[in-house]
């Protein structure tokens, strides 16, 4: 029963804290929770609010000092309602800057770095290095064994250092 109650309880905290706020009746504690509205701005609201309610979205912009049609933008999509109504200005700013950046070309030649290029090099002639070094190696074990047994160096021992070699 208790765990009952407590998701109750959890279910509408969480559906109150997803609540529109609208800006004619939030307290200075509920704009300050809404992202991107500081104790500045919502003391500006409300100072302005004292005047007199904003009616729609474009009183509270040309009132509030510091709010622009982005950044009404911004507070309509975390919750903020001016007389129960959404901003419906300016199109989400994340849209809008991806919008404006110019397209990348699409062959753009890439820089090399030289350090880079060098330590690849370096690289690739240390791996060579030991490779050449292994295949000495094994062509002189397959040798040592020939001598050891008497039996010629096969066919495939040689195949398998001359491989290593390259």
């Amino acid at each position: 029963m208790f765990k009952k109650l407590l998701a109750f309880f959890a279910a509408m905290y969480m559906a109150v804290s997803f609540a529109a706020v609208d800006v004619n009746k939030a307290t200075a504690a509920e704009l300050d929770g809404l992202k991107g509205i500081g104790p500045a701005i919502s003391g500006k609201i409300i100072e302005e609010r004292k005047k007199g309610s904003f009616k729609d979205w474009n009183d509270f912009i040309e009132r509030v000092k510091g709010v622009g049609e982005n950044n009404a933008a911004k507070f309509s999509a975390e919750g903020l309602t001016v007389g129960g109504s959404t901003f419906k200005g300016a199109a989400a700013p994340a849209a809008a800057k991806k919008d404006d950046k110019p397209a990348a070309p699409a062959a753009a030649p890439e820089k090399k770095d030289p350090k880079a290029e060098a330590k690849a090099k370096a690289d690739e002639a240390k791996a060579k290095k030991e490779a050449n070094k292994k295949a000495k190696a094994d062509e002189a074990k397959a040798k040592a064994d020939a001598k050891k047994t008497g039996k010629p160096i096969t066919e495939k021992a040689k195949d398998a250092a001359s491989a290593a070699k390259k």
